[in-house]
């Protein structure tokens, strides 16, 4: 014998469906900036990608597989670290950044003061 409340638990439930969030359009109708823009340049390259668009680094050290090559300015110290994949060359998995005092300083900020300290002056 079959209860008359067990039907309806199913239909109850049919009505109680998941809806999406409505999007919102942004007002200049282009896309939000990424909060990681300036890492673009850093992120995966190879130490020779990073020597042409920081220079010499200050320091180069190495532990096991992993790389680390650190840049300094007198505005930031960037830490890449580099890491081997499938037999491929090593390239920058990780960036940290920080002022000469130690202090945390945005990474994106801080690839751009480098980038500039190389960059040819323009006539």
């Amino acid at each position: 014998m079959i209860r008359p409340g067990l039907i309806l638990v199913p239909l109850a439930l049919a009505g109680c469906t998941a809806t999406e969030a409505p999007r919102v359009a942004s007002v200049s109708g282009k896309a939000p900036p990424r909060a990681a823009a300036g890492l673009d340049r850093v992120m995966n390259q190879n130490a020779a990608a990073l020597q042409a668009l920081f220079g010499t680094p200050d320091r180069d050290s190495r532990e096991m597989t992993a790389r680390k090559l650190q840049f300094a300015s007198s505005v930031c110290v960037l830490d890449a670290y580099l890491y081997p994949r499938e037999g491929r060359e090593p390239v920058v998995g990780y960036v940290d950044a920080r002022t000469p005092a130690g202090e945390d300083i945005d990474r994106a900020s801080c690839v751009a003061a480098l980038a500039r300290r190389t960059e040819a002056p323009k006539k």
